[in-house]
């Protein structure tokens, strides 16, 4: 102040808030929005008919079950599980290696930085949307009606299912570039292939290899699954465990996908943390 005196002020002034009452319209906003949601609960729960009765039975079914399955029939594991499971992990590796030879050259298309163009960018967001749109499973049963049976369309299936997923984040990564090194490049007369490889690749070289890493981890997962609807892998000997009753087999199959899926996670952790 002009006198020389100084003020003390509240320590706490910022995090203290002046409370005030909503007004009537937004009273009325908040209370449809409850409403909303709770009729699209009620509107969700009776079009899928639970049925009360087997709700109430899960509990005991399910412990039923467990006692079937325990323990598990580990001597099955050599003769079928074993070839069906390195098959799996060979389904995710291809699919995940050939969705990037599909991924990279629609995520140049997608990043408004490297095509300037916005009908090529929208057609590339397009085909990155429509591959997501598309489960996994679904990808499978279409390209076993392809293929037929067997590890093809299980890589196929994983292949179109993670092009959307990698596009969509190469295309970000590229978009968030620094045009510094880019434009030097440039000026100093450097061909396309050169800028590529010079400007953007070390800029988006970490998040590309965290990015595979990522959806083959996804991938690991989702293969173990794509036997159910006969797209190879260890879900086949899934299906054919569950369809026979052998629960003591189901439940070695089970532990074997658990095994991978955490051994996968190790990995790919540390793979990243020397990468990345």
């Amino acid at each position: 102040m002009s006198d020389g005196v100084a003020v003390r002020r509240d320590p706490a002034a910022p995090l203290l808030r002046e409370w005030t009452r909503f007004t009537p319209r937004q009273r009325l906003a908040r209370f449809a929005i409850w409403l909303g949601i709770v009729a699209a609960l009620v509107w969700s729960v009776r079009t899928i008919e639970i049925i009360p009765e087997f709700l109430a039975d899960a509990p005991e079914q399910m412990a039923d079950l467990l006692i079937r399955m325990w323990p598990p029939d580990l001597r099955y594991y050599p003769d079928a599980v074993h070839a069906a499971l390195v098959e799996t992990i060979h389904i995710a590796t291809l699919g995940t290696i050939l969705c990037f030879a599909f991924a990279v050259p629609i995520a140049l298309l997608a990043s408004r930085i490297i095509t300037p163009v916005p009908a090529l960018n929208a057609f590339a967001q397009l085909l990155l949307v429509s591959s997501r749109s598309v489960n996994t499973l679904v990808w499978a049963l279409v390209f076993v009606a392809i293929f037929g049976p067997g590890a093809a369309a299980g890589v196929m299936a994983v292949a179109f299912r993670s092009i959307g997923f990698v596009g969509k984040l190469l295309a970000e990564a590229l978009d968030e570039t620094a045009n510094g090194p880019i434009e030097a490049l440039r000026a100093s007369g450097a061909p396309w292939g050169a800028v590529m490889l010079k400007g953007y690749w070390p800029q988006v070289q970490p998040a590309f290899w965290g990015i595979a890493l990522f959806r083959w981890d996804i991938n690991v997962r989702e293969s173990a699954v794509l036997g159910l609807v006969g797209a190879g892998g260890i879900g086949v000997v899934l299906d054919d465990a569950l369809n026979f009753f052998q629960w003591d087999r189901a439940a070695t199959v089970l532990l074997a996908i658990f095994a991978v899926v955490i051994l996968a996670e190790i990995v790919v952790t540390r793979i990243r943390a020397r990468l990345i």
